[in-house]
Parts: C-alpha cells; sequence; structure tokens
C-alpha cells in the first residue's frame, strides 16, 4: 500500500520533483505551496488521488487551514517533507525587514508551524504505523558561505530541533530525519533569480574566502529523489537521523 505524503514548497523545485516520484511509485501526495498556480499546475499533471492545497508555511493561519483542508480528507499522512524555503544572499547592513521576517518565517517557523499542525495526523499508537517528519537543511551550515548568515542560521537551527523532537515524539511513533542537501537544479533553473548586482556581490564575497561558486557541482533535483524514496521507505526498526547529499558534477 502507498503512503500519504505531504510536501511544502511543491510547486517548482527538489519539492516537484519529490511529488513526481513519489506519485510513480504509488504513493498519494499532498502539495503544499503559496503560489497556488504552481502547486495546481503539478497535481493537473499527476492526477487524482493527488491534492493540491495552499499555504503559507511562515503564516500560521495559512498552515492551520491548510492541515483542517488535508485532514478533512486524509485523518492519517504517513510522511511531511519540510522543503519549503527562501534563498536570498545579503549583508547584515543591506537587510530589508521583509528580507529578515520572510527567511525566518519561511525558513525556521515555517518547519516547526507545519509539523505542529500536521501532528495530529503523523501519530500512531503503532510503531509501525507511526508517522515521519523530514526537514530540508543545506550544506551552508557546514561551509557557512558569506551573505547566507540568516539562511544558515535558519537551516542549522531547523538542524537542532530535529534532532530534540527525535526524543520529544518518540512517544507519538514519530521519526524526524534531517536531510542536509547540497545545490541542485534541473532544465527550468538554468540560472539565479536574483538581481544581477547580488549575485555578483554573493559570488566575490565567497571567492574572498576560497569557495569559487562557478566551480562547485550542481546535482539534478531528480537524483536527489532515490535517497527521499529510501528514507521514506525505512523499516521499521532502523532510523537514520540525518543524511547528507553533495553534488558530484554540474548538471
Amino acid at each position: 500500500m502507498g503512503k500519504i505524503i505531504a510536501i511544502t514548497g511543491a510547486g517548482d523545485g527538489l519539492g516537484r520533483a519529490l511529488a513526481r516520484r513519489f506519485a510513480k511509485d504509488g504513493d498519494i501526495v499532498i502539495l503544499l505551496g503559496r503560489t497556488w498556480s504552481k502547486v495546481e499546475a503539478v497535481v493537473a499533471e499527476l492526477g487524482a488521488p493527488h491534492m493540491a492545497v495552499l499555504c503559507d508555511v511562515g503564516d500560521a493561519a495559512s498552515v492551520n487551514a491548510a492541515f483542517a483542508q488535508i485532514a478533512a480528507v486524509h485523518p492519517k499522512i504517513d510522511v511531511l517533507i519540510n522543503n519549503a524555503a527562501v534563498f536570498v544572499p545579503f549583508k547584515l547592513a543591506d537587510a530589508t525587514d521583509a528580507q529578515i521576517m520572510a527567511l525566518t518565517m519561511t525558513n525556521f517557523v515555517g518547519p516547526i508551524l507545519v509539523s505542529r499542525a500536521a501532528l495530529p495526523l503523523l501519530r500512531s499508537d503503532d510503531a509501525k504505523t507511526g508517522g515521519h517528519i523530514i526537514n530540508l537543511s543545506s550544506e551552508s551550515v557546514r561551509l557557512q558561505m558569506p551573505m547566507l548568515w540568516l539562511y544558515t542560521a535558519a537551516k542549522q537551527g531547523v538542524e537542532m530541533l530535529s534532532e530534540m523532537w527525535q526524543h520529544e515524539l518518540k512517544a507519538d511513533n514519530i521519526r524526524v530525519t534531517v536531510v542536509r542537501a547540497g545545490q541542485m537544479m534541473d532544465e527550468t533553473k538554468t540560472a539565479s533569480s536574483w538581481p544581477r548586482e547580488v549575485s555578483m556581490a554573493f559570488a566575490m564575497a565567497n571567492a574572498e574566502v576560497g569557495l569559487k561558486l562557478i566551480e562547485r557541482p550542481i546535482s539534478h533535483y531528480n537524483s536527489a529523489t532515490d535517497v527521499f524514496h529510501a528514507v521514506v521507505n525505512l523499516p521499521a526498526d532502523l532510523h537514520v537521523g540525518m543524511v547528507t547529499l553533495s553534488a558530484d558534477r554540474r548538471v
């Protein structure tokens, strides 16, 4: 029997690749995203019984409404993948209020709000049917790339709360895994969406500390889906707390 898997940030990028992979495997996918046209388009591609749900992970009311909608259709889900993220570089002196709030609320507060709302659907009295939370982190936690201080701090925070949730949620038979991922792209993301001056400043700041972005390898989103498939389908007597994915070559 397939699993019921909820994925945030599922309208494009890794979230979309995961939705396609799990749907192909026979799982039921719930795609959450704050841009309705994107998640709706993916669900239209996948067909029934997959489900699109409008959700801004950084807004508690939006998250709670989304999971009330999900619970009305699926009173039990098997997996939650906290994938939604905002990735923008800036220096402290240049950070706007909007940037600070967007990165903090989406990248750190978002997984907390979503996981809390999903708990009633993930809990089980049986370890064999317990749920699984997968939180996305980033290689920037290890690299500490200049101008990514807030993104990195949020991801490091997600890693810490995930480690603590592993203990707290044992009584609910919910497993928690962190996937720390490197840079990924696909055919739809061939260049940065940042303004040219931001991209140049980011590249120069990293070059100053020995990180040449143009030489860093990039993996394909589809290549990562095998790892998530393996983690989601772990036997009940096995747990993986963290998986680290590093790109090996440029796509």
